[in-house]
């Protein structure tokens, strides 16, 4: 079987993305009913955290173990990846040793570098530029609380970063309109968002929220942003989701964040409890969705 890699949404076809959703739910079902097969016995991967994570480090020590294989986690202290190995060089001698990597980078380029040297799979574990690991359990949420995605409205309030460039690349493949309101200046990339055909910007986050059967957000200030925080803070504030803002979305909407939060910027204090949030399932279901990624590459579904 040729190797293939998941560094973006568009490294699959919409009909694995959706087998990957499906095998997600059916493995969650199987975790908690206590059937599941062990089906990666045998295997090992690697994980590089270049920047630190809960969800991401947790669901893929935690998805590999319940499956049967082993990880190992490597921080930049504890390779020669963050002492000025070059990425080739790492990328063919773990290519030798395990038989996946996952890697957390703020840099696309080192990411799609080190899948281009390695014989093995490598997972995108988010990037400045993209976060695909995050859209399989959104979807695999939504369609979860409120059945297929496909013909619905998105809208997406914030920064047009990794998580707004994730879902423009989910609405053409799950087939889902989505529209994005971000300050002027923070849009995503034109040339993203172009042959999406789906994904629009529009004027303010009403016009994104009205009628949306899903509203999504990310922080403000992410990754490389700090030095902007009291900038942006300021920039971003009318596009801070409450409840007030959910109630102009659809009467069965849900909400969705990535996590961690910055309650009282992108989210006030109450909206990730508020019954709407799916927040919670989502982070639950990065385990289930990564589980069924690591089977699908390895070829043991």
């Amino acid at each position: 079987m040729a190797k293939r890699d998941f560094l973006t949404l568009l490294d699959c076809s919409p009909q694995e993305l959706r087998a990957l959703t499906q095998r997600a739910a059916e493995l969650k079902r199987q975790q908690r009913a206590g059937t599941a097969r062990r089906s990666l016995v045998g295997y090992t991967g690697a994980l590089i955290m270049q920047l630190q994570s809960t969800r991401t480090r947790v669901a893929f020590e935690a998805g590999m173990q319940q499956l049967g294989g082993s990880l190992i986690f490597l921080s930049p202290a504890d390779s020669q990846f963050g002492r000025g190995e070059p990425i080739a060089d790492t990328a063919r001698v773990l290519s030798e040793m395990v038989d996946v990597l996952m890697i957390r980078s703020t840099s696309h380029e080192d990411v799609q570098s080190l899948a281009e040297a390695a014989a093995i799979p490598v997972i995108n574990a988010m990037t400045a530029q993209h976060h695909p690991c995050q859209l399989l359990a959104d979807m695999q949420t939504f369609e979860e609380l409120r059945g297929p995605v496909a013909g619905r409205r998105v809208a997406f309030l914030g920064d047009g970063y990794n998580m707004c460039n994730s879902y423009i690349n989910a609405a053409r493949q799950w087939g889902f309109d989505l529209r994005i309101a971000c300050p002027s200046g923070y849009e995503p990339a034109a040339e993203l968002l172009a042959p999406a055909g789906n994904a629009a910007l529009v004027q303010s986050p009403h016009e994104a929220v009205e009628g949306a059967d899903l509203v999504v957000t990310d922080v403000w200030s992410s990754m490389g942003h700090e030095e902007e925080t009291a900038q942006r803070r300021e920039r971003f504030a009318p596009y801070q989701v409450n409840e007030a803002l959910l109630d102009q979305a659809a009467a069965n909407a849900l909400f969705l964040h990535c996590l961690p939060a910055h309650r009282g910027e992108e989210v006030n204090h109450t909206v990730l409890d508020d019954p709407r949030s799916g927040a919670w399932v989502a982070a639950g279901n990065r385990l289930h969705s990564q589980k069924a990624l690591l089977e699908f590459l390895l070829g043991v579904f």
